[in-house]
């Protein structure tokens, strides 16, 4: 199956219509997998005339950026999976960084760490797909150009995902002049392809179908699973335990830009401030299901939920909820009237179209 197929294919799944702009960038990725696969077969026969031949020139990646919600994972993921060889890696550009922190702490003080990294990465993949390039750390900087350096000479092809085009990555970072490097490898070993769509289509489900359910239920959970799918894309896992902070938090269900909580799971024991900061700076949608009528009995539940809805807010997260009683009526205690007055007031303004337009800062 070619990534053509694999398109066709989820947009019937999903009964969508194909994207203009998808389509465009199908064809940039269907022509990558088509060299990428001449190549393996040509390094197929070198292999049989001359047995250990390794060695591959490079082709040359695709930097795919744009907006949040175009669709850029999916198609990468689309690209990966249907890309029919096994030398090939998909990750996520902050797990691969933090990966390459431990290995360098492993290696310890040896002579270019960064060149033994790229060869052992280069060892078993040609071709490395990174979801959601973005370099905020000052060390993540520093490594980069020599990383890329070293995988760009030995041939591995890239093809990650950005919400920046190069030019724009670590803007306004500390020292940001020795990021060049990494940006102009970045320009000559990748097609930079703005993925232009006008249309977001996780915020788009939402401003159709509504971030605030009820009553919580049956039916408001089959509706938080079809949100869930539909923003999650790939990557789903059931029931995942989440560690925060030496805790467990237990998701109903996880992906890489969703998480699915129970409210009692994420709002009662032992959580604090800091667990609502981290799950924010995570997860740029969140799903909290069940949320009882809030009444005096269960005011501690009820001060979690204020802080996490503070924090949520802070960060622009997406707050899709199912409760047992409409937002002005949600709490019915005493203690926590002055508090929940200005929940009640940006749980409001969170299902507002200009909250949603907003960026998630991670």
């Amino acid at each position: 199956m070619t990534i053509k197929d694999a398109y066709a294919s989820a947009v019937q799944a999903h009964g969508l219509q194909a994207d203009a702009a998808q389509v465009r960038i199908v064809e940039h990725l269907q022509r990558l997998q088509q060299q990428i696969l001449q190549q393996n077969s040509f390094a197929r026969r070198l292999r049989n005339w001359l047995p250990g031949a390794r060695d591959y020139a490079g082709i040359r990646g695709i930097y795919l950026w744009g907006g949040v919600g175009r669709g850029k994972t999916l198609l990468m993921d689309l690209f990966f999976t249907s890309l029919a060889i096994e030398e090939k890696k998909r990750i996520h550009f902050h797990r691969m960084m933090s990966d390459i922190h431990a290995r360098l702490r492993a290696l310890g003080d040896i002579e270019d760490p960064l060149e033994r990294i790229a060869a052992d990465i280069a060892a078993d993949t040609r071709v490395l797909c990174f979801d959601e390039f973005y370099v905020s750390d000052i060390a993540d900087a520093m490594l980069l150009g020599k990383l890329l350096d070293g995988l760009f000479r030995r041939g591995v092809t890239l093809v990650t995902t950005s919400n920046s085009k190069p030019a724009d990555l670590y803007s306004g970072g500390l020292q940001r002049e020795r990021f060049w490097p990494a940006i102009a490898l970045l320009e000559q070993h990748t097609d930079v392809i703005e993925l232009d769509s006008g249309t977001d289509y996780r915020l788009q489900l939402l401003q159709e179908a509504g971030t605030y359910l009820t009553p919580a239920g049956d039916d408001a959970n089959a509706k938080l699973q079809h949100y869930f799918d539909e923003i999650a894309s790939t990557e789903i896992v059931e029931n995942r335990t989440l560690q925060i902070l030496g805790r467990d938090v237990r998701t109903r269900r996880c992906a890489k830009s969703i998480a699915w909580f129970d409210f009692l799971e994420i709002c009662d024991g032992p959580r604090s401030q800091e667990d609502y900061i981290e799950i924010a700076r995570w997860y740029p949608t969140v799903i909290i299901s069940d949320i009882p009528q809030l009444t005096h009995e269960l005011d501690n539940p009820g001060r979690r939920f204020v802080a996490l809805v503070d924090e949520f807010y802070d960060r622009k997260v997406k707050l899709i909820v199912s409760a047992a009683a409409q937002v002005e009526s949600l709490y019915s205690g005493e203690r926590l009237q002055f508090e929940f007055r200005r929940t009640t007031s940006r749980l409001i303004e969170m299902q507002s179209n200009d909250y949603l337009h907003a960026a998630h800062l991670a």
